[in-house]
């Protein structure tokens, strides 16, 4: 996942792990709800209940009006003939009433139940004594104290009927909580079980084939791993299209890609179709919160050497990308990276590994801006493609991919409603066009900062307020970064952020936002849910920070397979490219894919839809000047 403007960023040699790295928080505490806790009116004994209807539960109160009115109309008719049974139906009756009322009233004790029921009672006794000549007063007593009785019994099995259909409704609940409130697909929440907390590099793990040339957080997570990979098959078509077409011919045998990207259940469709055309492959994880521990294992499983796990701290982080890389058997001669951190790290400490490396993919903003800065100075030593700036990189996954995912990120971990929020977006390139769109569409108060005059513009004209982050930063809900740049916010502007504002970041570094500002001694870290810490300021004002402001979408949920199916069947194709290319095709430089190959990627999604394209007659062709099966369009067209 990429951001969406280009920046200047840092310098190569700013981008050295530091000497001691910062350990992410293994506090994993849950937080409590401290609600009122409830306290219950006794029922007061210095009054008859009929006199405190206030103290008496809603559903008493209605069985005692009940009965009033029914006695009132026995009184127009026929008094001296009630019988016996008669009393009993109108109790039986009053207790129906009560059933049928609200369960959650059972919590009053059985003693209170028992003293109300009592002077209903007693209420229907004393009036039947005023209405009737019955001389027998003695039987009177005696069937009064029968159903009193057996009123007592109906309630007591009542109250455990209750209390058991209590317990199974709440475990009910307690499993519906827990399956809505997972921050990500269940291969994650699965994977990250807290049964073992020991480092995985800490203990020896082998597949049931014997391979042990990985570490993840656990091989046990394979089988669901794999059923993860296959529902996310259903939604990439243009790479299972490519395994057909292409898995016979094999156009990467003899490749050994080493990959450094997202770890989900797409990423490995990518993964595995890299294998069925060819390739060897050793991955690690780009991001420290991404990667589905379930998916891990799955590729663990079939063969593939894996090193990531959810949770990475940065020294683990620059451990799994070293043992990916150093391979005492096995030496890549392909790259596909996905920030720049995997080109970093072998052009800093494995650099005679370019004597065999034939070329570099690289699909985000941030890598490609560390390839431009080695090609300016004359120190990129193969040639590289850019993917981030091809069409179908650019025009799909940066904008449609974060249109949908900026929203399930935010939900997943603050359950945030966003109708009258104000939000201040980062960059309006085509991550920050298409959160804006997301965002405006659910109500949201939408401003934009921006540099760049043109984007400034479209923002504008979309209906945007373009304003500097200083003037709107008191008042604002909620702050998203996606520039691709570095302090973006800094600690002026937190400082001045009202309490309870929501920051992020959906570019792919994490250098958007001063988190150095915010590790300072005066102020305090809370760490409420996965992925959700409370900042808190010395005068009890507080910030929530969500993925320690790194990339929202990936960390805090998922994002949609279709998309992702167009930029990983781009990243295979540009492999394939460079791979196969003659020498001397490309030089020591950064190149964009073939538009050939753009129209290509988009054509194989087309089935999905039934969408039919209409083709061009020669005569037509020949008027447009263009190929009449493409390319359409000159490089120099803006879509």
């Amino acid at each position: 996942m990429a951001e969406d403007k280009e920046q200047t960023g840092a310098s190569l040699e700013d981008l050295s792990p530091p000497d001691d790295y910062l350990e992410p928080s293994a506090e994993d505490t849950d937080t409590e709800l401290n609600g009122e806790e409830h306290v219950e009116e006794s029922a007061s004994t210095e009054e008859p209940a009929k006199y405190q209807p206030a103290k008496i539960s809603p559903n008493l109160l209605q069985m005692l009006k009940a009965a009033e009115s029914r006695r009132t109309t026995h009184q127009n008719g026929d008094k001296t003939d009630e019988s016996e049974t008669d009393k009993e139906e109108v109790v039986t009756e009053d207790l129906n009433t009560l059933q049928k009322g609200d369960r959650d009233q059972m919590d009053v004790s059985e003693d209170k139940k028992k003293e109300v029921v009592t002077e209903e009672l007693n209420i229907h006794k004393k009036e039947d004594k005023d209405e009737t000549d019955v001389s027998e007063g003695g039987k009177d007593d005696a069937v009064t104290e029968a159903l009193k009785t057996d009123m007592q019994i109906q309630l007591t099995e009542q109250k455990q009927e209750f209390n058991k259909r209590h317990t199974k409704t709440r475990r009910r609940s307690l499993s519906r909580s827990i399956s809505q409130s997972s921050t990500e697909s269940f291969s994650s929440a699965y994977s990250d079980s807290s049964e073992d907390e020991s480092s995985p590099k800490d203990k020896l793990q082998k597949t049931s084939k014997g391979l042990s040339d990985f570490c993840i957080k656990n091989i046990k997570y394979a089988s669901h791993g794999r059923r993860e990979i296959e529902i996310a098959e259903q939604e990439m078509p243009a790479l299972m299209v490519l395994r057909k077409r292409a898995g016979g011919e094999k156009p990467l045998a003899g490749a050994k890609v080493v990959g450094c990207t997202h770890i989900t259940a797409q990423t490995a469709v990518l993964i595995e179709t890299l294998c069925a055309l060819g390739a060897q492959c050793r991955w690690a994880a780009c991001n420290i919160f991404s990667t589905q521990n379930s998916v891990a294992a799955a590729l663990a499983e079939a063969g593939i050497s894996v090193f990531a796990w959810r949770g990475e701290s940065e020294e683990d982080f620059w451990w799994c990308i070293d043992r990916c890389v150093s391979a005492q058997t096995w030496q890549p001669n392909m790259i596909l990276d996905d920030g720049g951190d995997l080109t970093h790290w072998i052009h800093k400490k494995y650099s005679t590994m370019f004597l065999k490396i034939k070329g570099i993919v690289e699909e985000s903003v941030t890598g490609v801006y560390r390839l431009y800065q080695l090609s300016k100075a004359g120190r990129l030593c193969v040639p590289a493609m850019n993917v981030n700036d091809s069409v179908t990189k650019q025009k799909f996954d940066n904008l449609y991919c974060c249109k949908e995912s900026i929203l399930d990120g935010l939900k997943r971990t603050t359950d945030v409603m966003f109708g009258g929020k104000q939000v201040v977006v980062c960059g309006y390139g085509e991550v920050g066009k298409g959160c804006c769109a997301a965002l405006k569409a659910l109500g949201a108060i939408v401003y934009v900062t921006e540099v760049d005059p043109i984007c400034a513009l479209q923002a504008s004209m979309d209906g945007f307020r373009v304003i500097k982050l200083s003037e709107i930063v008191r008042q604002v809900d909620m702050v998203i970064t996606c520039t691709g740049n570095k302090n973006v916010v800094v600690r002026e502007h937190l400082d001045r952020m009202k309490n309870g504002c929501i920051i992020c970041n959906m570019g792919h570094s994490n250098t958007e936002i001063d988190l150095a500002g915010l590790r300072a001694a005066d102020l305090k870290w809370e760490h409420v849910r996965p992925q959700v810490d409370h900042i808190v300021w010395p005068d009890g004002k507080r910030i929530v920070l969500l993925a320690e402001g790194r990339l929202l979408n990936l960390s805090c949920s998922t994002v949609p397979s279709f998309v992702l199916s167009i930029t990983a069947t781009t990243q295979a194709l540009a492999l394939i490219e460079l791979y196969n290319s003659p020498e001397g095709r490309y030089k020591q430089d950064v190149y964009l894919l073939p538009k050939k190959m753009d129209e290509y990627v988009a054509s194989l999604h087309l089935s999905t839809f039934e969408a039919h394209l209409t083709e061009l007659t020669d005569e037509q062709a020949k008027y447009l000047g263009i190929g009449k099966h493409g390319p359409f369009k000159p490089n120099y067209y803006r879509y």
